[in-house]
């Protein structure tokens, strides 16, 4: 009986012995858990220092406050018009390019949908002109028969 106790021992030491940690894991480990307790020490002296600055220049905060608004209103206007500008000389660009493109006969993406819709719009356009023959002559027709003097 002892050898079997002796047996489920080994059984049990060997497993946790097999899932040790070889030595790069623990320096791995340990690299992980010193540069965690760095970084968390960084960020609570950061957090430390913005609310010391925020204590010490509060009465300057609260004086200045009325022109911060107008300014950080001028400023905002002012970076939202400049992005806007960017981004329509952006598109223009690109329409201007795609243009050329398409007229040069280089096909870029999308020209065969606006081939499609072209060819679309000029059946439609055959339809209705035809419709517009034939339904005028009929409506011609039917003044001719209420009014035969006109």
């Amino acid at each position: 009986m002892a050898d079997h106790q002796g047996g489920s021992t080994n059984r049990l030491f060997g497993g946790v012995q097999h899932r040790a940690p070889n030595p790069t894991q623990l320096v791995g480990f340990l690299t992980l858990i010193v540069s965690g307790g760095i970084l968390l020490m960084l960020s609570g002296l950061t957090i430390t220092g913005l609310v010391m600055g925020l204590i010490a220049f509060a009465p300057v905060i609260l004086v200045t406050g009325p022109l911060w608004f107008p300014a950080a209103v001028v400023l905002f206007i002012a970076a939202a018009v400049v992005l806007s500008t960017c981004g329509v000389g952006v598109a223009v660009l690109a329409a201007v390019t795609w243009l050329y493109r398409y007229f040069t006969g280089k096909h870029p993406w999308g020209t065969d949908r606006l081939d499609y819709a072209r060819s679309r719009i000029a059946d439609t356009a055959t339809h209705v002109k035809d419709y517009a023959r034939e339904y005028g002559g009929y409506l011609q027709s039917r003044v001719k028969d209420a009014a035969p003097g006109a």
